[in-house]
């Protein structure tokens, strides 16, 4: 070590910095930011509601091992599924 890094018994000396104060910020930068990759919507603003069931431990393996051969979550797989089973209508749209 070099020797202005470290005091003479080789323990190494610390140097405080302070740290300013955060810069202004550009409000366009700012939502530049937090609206990310456009192909990465958060799911939060799309999936609004929770749904909770029971299942068997083995039938939730069973869900585990087919998402993970396809590659999926299994939130993923699940949606896909209920989107399959029950599409969405005409008149459910203007509800």
């Amino acid at each position: 070590m070099s020797s202005d890094s470290t005091t003479r018994n080789g323990s190494r000396a610390s140097k405080r910095v302070g740290i300013g104060a955060r810069p202004p910020t550009n409000p366009h930068a700012e939502a530049w930011i937090r609206q990310g990759d456009a192909d990465a919507l958060n799911k939060r603003d799309l999936y609004t509601a929770r749904l909770t069931l029971d299942v068997t431990p083995a039938l939730r393996a069973r869900i585990k091992i087919a998402a993970f051969g396809q590659g999926v979550t299994v939130a993923e797989l699940l949606r896909a599924l209920l989107e399959r089973e029950f599409p969405e209508t005409r008149t459910e749209n203007t509800l």
